[in-house]
């Protein structure tokens, strides 16, 4: 695991967004396609502005799956992230490949089902992510579950993560964020051939610290990354702050 410490979320989201970019021109020249995974969030705020900014690569030859969505939230919600990543990834660069997006609203057990016949033929080659203030990866909120073979799966949301989700401004109340979603499971995401994990901000501090410097444990979902042969952690001052 390499970690990477920038000044600030402008700094780290460039140097992540670089990298990013750097694997899937890779990926695509030695392939001839990548298959990407893109994550949400405000710690995904910079990186994907970055890598929007990088002309030279061919998004025709690029598939992107969704990382995780919530079970019930209409599209037209602002804390929706298929909303989200049409308006800061897909309606900025040119047509991809293709896009697997989560639709969670009529059919959960049907989503999972349709999504996890399409990933398992597309080996994933990039994957963005961030980490959670309670440690979690995508939506396996702790206790997570490292076990479970299926790769999209249908998850309960803690306490502490619907209310970070309230603290972020995606909803108006902590009772108006959904209690259930589709997430992408611990062992798919860790298929990913390279995982870039974008985590600024103070508040994910003690996660990051959790993640990093304590033994790998589904009460700190994260930490899983450490078994990762190439995972690149992109900090920041103050979320790097309580590292020894």
């Amino acid at each position: 695991m390499e970690v990477i410490i920038k000044n600030d979320p402008v700094e780290l989201g460039k140097a992540a967004g670089i990298a990013a970019a750097g694997l899937i021109r890779d990926a695509v020249a030695r392939n001839g396609k990548a298959n990407i995974i893109l994550a949400t969030g405000a710690s995904q705020f910079e990186t994907l502005k970055q890598l929007v900014s990088q002309t030279d690569i061919d998004w025709s030859k690029v598939v992107m799956f969704h990382l995780d969505e919530y079970i019930g939230l209409p599209e037209s919600s602002v804390a929706s992230f298929r909303k989200y990543l049409k308006e800061r990834f897909l309606n900025k660069v040119p047509a991809l490949k293709a896009v697997h997006l989560i639709n969670g609203e009529t059919d959960p057990a049907g989503e999972c089902t349709r999504l996890n016949e399409i990933i398992e033929k597309s080996p994933i080659d990039v994957a963005l992510v961030g980490i959670g203030e309670n440690g979690h990866l995508a939506f396996n909120d702790p206790p997570a579950d490292f076990d479970v073979e299926d790769p999209y799966i249908i998850v309960d949301l803690d306490e502490a993560c619907r209310k970070q989700q309230f603290n972020e401004g995606w909803f108006k109340s902590v009772e108006d964020v959904p209690r259930k979603a589709i997430s992408m499971s611990i062992k798919q995401i860790l298929k990913s051939k390279a995982i870039i994990c974008s985590v600024p901000d103070a508040r994910k501090a003690q996660a990051v610290k959790d993640c990093l410097e304590n033994p790998v444990s589904n009460l700190f979902p994260s930490s899983i990354l450490q078994e990762h042969s190439n995972c690149s952690f992109y900090l920041d001052k103050e979320s790097s702050g309580l590292l020894s």
